[in-house]
């Protein structure tokens, strides 16, 4: 069990996204993360430990973003660690994803990337996901396609958010056998694994 939470709005999402995961912190205690969309790249920020540790990290950063996810890990697939932490991106850093749940075929879909020349740097699950939505996006530049192919391969259950740098203000979020709610504000979107998160 993990936490989630996407915002895209007019705010600054760097308060909203760890603000979200302190009340989602139930649900994974071993490490925080987020992905915000700033100045046509992707920062992505993570930390063992608890979500105080990750607001501590971005405490003093200028992050004027608008649009990000973030992440509070329960560990399942490799050891509590910064490099296992979520976010995950693909290998150049234009995708990050967040992710709860278990993708059952991950091994065999790591092989096949593996053979396409993609380098891991996790021993998470959740990386595959990155590198397979970009073997898609590099297809068609399209993010919400790329989502919807990778869909299609992965067997398992969860509930995903992911950015893109070329779509600054867009979270695409998909779930399947695990909880996720959308949010819809003045102006505003989230998503979250449980209402407190966006309340």
């Amino acid at each position: 069990m993990c936490g989630i939470i996407g915002f895209t709005g007019n705010e600054p999402a760097k308060d909203i996204i760890i603000g979200g995961l302190e009340r989602l912190e139930y649900r994974g205690y071993d490490s925080a993360g987020l992905a915000l969309l700033s100045n046509d790249q992707i920062q992505v920020r993570k930390r063992t430990g608890k979500v105080e540790e990750l607001r501590k990290l971005c405490e003093a950063e200028k992050m004027p973003a608008t649009c990000g996810i973030g992440h509070t890990r329960w560990a399942t697939h490799g050891e509590p660690s910064d490099i296992n932490a979520h976010p995950h991106t693909n290998v150049s850093g234009t995708i990050a994803i967040v992710h709860n749940g278990i993708i059952e075929n991950y091994a065999k879909i790591k092989n096949w990337l593996q053979s396409q020349g993609v380098v891991f740097k996790s021993q998470t699950d959740t990386e595959v996901v990155a590198h397979l939505i970009n073997y898609y996006y590099e297809q068609k530049k399209d993010i919400f396609y790329a989502v919807l192919q990778a869909l299609k391969k992965l067997e398992g259950s969860y509930a995903l958010g992911v950015v893109c740098k070329d779509f600054p203000d867009r979270v695409i979020a998909a779930r399947k056998d695990c909880p996720l709610i959308v949010g819809v504000g003045n102006g505003e979107n989230f998503i979250a694994s449980d209402v407190p998160a966006i309340l």
